[in-house]
């Protein structure tokens, strides 16, 4: 049977995506929070916002590079993103939010989803962010700055997959150690080898409510 068309959209082809999206999206979140998955957060087409109140790492690199994804017509894009790479990090506080706008009947609706709060930070292991803007206070010991992405070592390297959006030869920075506090920043992706996320909670708010 061909779905109801209302204002352009059809509803049945609308609820047929959205469930099964939301239902997977929640037993995902509930795996992470007990550490049972690697994690891979993006959102096709778009940017997100992401804050914390502190992120300690271990075995710091940054680079260029391009941020793969796929728009919501199926065209792929490419966005220049500085990577921040860390071989582990604890981060206290952390929320990520983005906002689908415009849905049929709701509006504006936003995803939000917090952890790290209540004394237990989130912990992970070969953290990448890729990062289009960034403000925080910043902390590093022993950096290296200036060496090149295909040279540096105390990081946890070019992230796989990616080497062929990466200049070897490009300017990168290192350190053994990074804090960064009052941390505020859009990216495009935020992948871990294992991500344990300590008091996970997963909003869907009707409006914008993003993390800043």
């Amino acid at each position: 049977m061909e779905s109801v068309v209302r204002g352009g959209t059809r509803w049945k082809r609308f609820a047929v995506v959205m469930v099964p999206s939301v239902a997977a999206t929640a037993a995902i979140g509930v795996a992470l929070a007990q550490g049972a998955l690697a994690a891979s957060f993006s959102v096709s087409g778009q940017s997100f916002k992401v804050s914390a109140e502190r992120l300690e790492g271990k075995g710091f690199f940054q680079y260029g590079s391009l941020a793969q994804g796929t728009d919501l017509e199926g065209n792929k894009t490419a966005h220049p993103v500085a990577v921040s790479a860390f071989k582990s990090a604890e981060i206290t506080k952390m929320c990520q939010s983005v906002v689908t706008p415009n849905v049929p009947i709701f509006g504006n609706i936003t995803l939000q989803l917090n952890a790290g709060g209540n004394g237990t930070p989130v912990k992970a292991e070969n953290l990448y962010l890729d990062v289009e803007d960034l403000d925080a206070n910043a902390e590093f010991k022993n950096i290296n700055i200036g060496v090149a992405a295909g040279k540096a070592s105390k990081g946890p390297g070019i992230q796989p997959g990616t080497e062929k959006s990466v200049n070897p030869y490009g300017f990168s920075q290192e350190a053994d150690e990074a804090v960064l506090t009052k941390v505020r920043q859009k990216a495009w992706a935020t992948t871990a080898g294992t991500f344990k996320l300590s008091g996970l909670s997963m909003r869907l708010h009707k409006g914008i409510k993003e993390c800043y």
